[in-house]
């Protein structure tokens, strides 16, 4: 029997994935802060100087790249460990 999208279940897991995912973009944007924009910007004024900015684009452009490898693997480890559990029962 499939679950249909109007399943309480499937709901429930729904928002939780999608709660789940604000809580990811979150700290993301608060670790490239914690990261990069103090790295970058030492002196914050009404606008960034060129280089500031050229030095926090390729921080965060290596930051969310190295973040998103890890998450990568993360999830293919709990799909994994996921299928293993359930090739167990």
């Amino acid at each position: 029997m499939s679950a249909y999208a109007g399943d309480p279940k499937t709901q429930i897991m729904r928002q939780v994935q999608q709660e789940a995912a604000m809580q990811n973009a979150r700290q993301l944007v608060e670790k490239l802060n914690e990261h990069c924009f103090e790295r970058c910007v030492p002196k914050p004024g009404a606008s960034l100087s060129s280089g500031e900015s050229s030095c926090f684009t390729a921080c965060m452009e290596k930051y969310m790249t190295a973040w998103n490898t890890v998450s990568k693997q993360y999830v293919a480890r709990i799909q994994k460990e996921s299928q293993n559990q359930a090739l167990l029962n």
